[in-house]
């Protein structure tokens, strides 16, 4: 498996993102090579609790970065990776190396076999819900809780909207994948030009952007999809996990508005919650409320 890593001085003197990188490494599907991963470990953990903070498409960890103060003032240790082919870490090429399973079996291999992550609460948005309930899935007793944050786990039994159509059709057709104005385009709020250029700092060349042009195709939108089975049997155990379990999504995204119905439906963990609906959120909600929603965590993880 070849790769891309991305060059230390493109994150040089990002605002407002002081945190040091921390690395570990996962097998490469070729057994031959391993790629690093990257990941913030912020707080000292006073609190006892360790919080998960998974991202999605096209952002990475920086997205966290108003929120992890917040949760590490509470006491709560803060663990913010970069999905590969995203932020620092390494970017496999060409895109056909991205898979649904295989960005599952990475987390995987870097959250419980490298951290050894236990007694978590996971805080997960977009794609980071479709890589994180998996894991909650395949080991729910290594998670306290769970946040999920205008996302879903797709099974492709059901049309998935529109609004995710064209953002699948716009992906694969723009000339220039511009992250930095795709994860501006999602916000309600509009990001100052130095936080786009930080969302753009991974992405030196198009040639670094496989991992995130890839990912839309890779949502299920079809019974058949290959990530379709895994994605239903994950809901079956889902369907049992019973510890507490929050919906806070926000009510301007037009791409997950109304998947937490589903969530409250079926997660018992869900039952006598306070979810909350953040307000004047877009789709990247830790950009538009970031503050606010890292008081609804830290609220629900002092009340279970």
């Amino acid at each position: 498996m070849r790769f891309l890593r991305t060059p230390d001085e493109r994150f040089d003197g990002l605002p407002d993102y002081p945190f040091s990188p921390s690395y570990t490494e996962v097998a490469a599907d070729d057994g031959a090579k391993s790629l690093r991963v990257h990941y913030v470990d912020h707080g000292d953990g006073s609190s006892g609790e360790t919080v998960l903070l998974l991202h999605g498409e096209p952002s990475w960890s920086y997205l966290y970065r108003h929120m992890i103060p917040v949760l590490s003032a509470a006491g709560h240790r803060c663990v913010a990776p970069d999905l590969i082919g995203f932020g620092r870490s390494d970017k496999p090429t060409p895109r056909l190396e991205y898979t649904y399973q295989r960005h599952v079996d990475w987390m995987r291999e870097a959250l419980f076999d490298r951290l050894d992550l236990r007694g978590t609460t996971l805080v997960c948005q977009d794609w980071g819900g479709l890589i994180g309930l998996r894991l909650v899935a395949e080991s729910p007793d290594r998670f306290a809780r769970v946040v999920v944050a205008n996302t879903f786990l797709p099974t492709g039994d059901r049309e998935p909207g529109e609004a995710f159509l064209a953002w699948r059709e716009f992906s694969q057709n723009t000339t220039e994948f511009r992250v930095g104005d795709i994860v501006n385009g999602g916000c309600t709020t509009d990001l100052a030009p130095e936080t786009v250029a930080a969302y753009d700092a991974p992405f030196p060349d198009e040639t670094f952007k496989e991992g995130a042009r890839q990912f839309p195709l890779l949502v299920p939108v079809s019974p058949d999809d290959p990530a379709a089975e895994p994605n239903r049997l994950a809901w079956q155990t889902l369907q049992s996990f019973t510890h507490p379990f929050l919906c806070s999504f926000s009510d301007q995204d037009p791409i997950s508005h109304g998947a937490d119905r589903v969530f409250r439906k079926l997660v018992p963990g869900c039952r006598g919650q306070e979810h909350a609906v953040v307000k004047g959120g877009g789709h990247f909600l830790q950009e538009d409320r970031g503050a606010e929603f890292a008081e609804i965590v830290n609220r629900f993880i002092a009340t279970t």
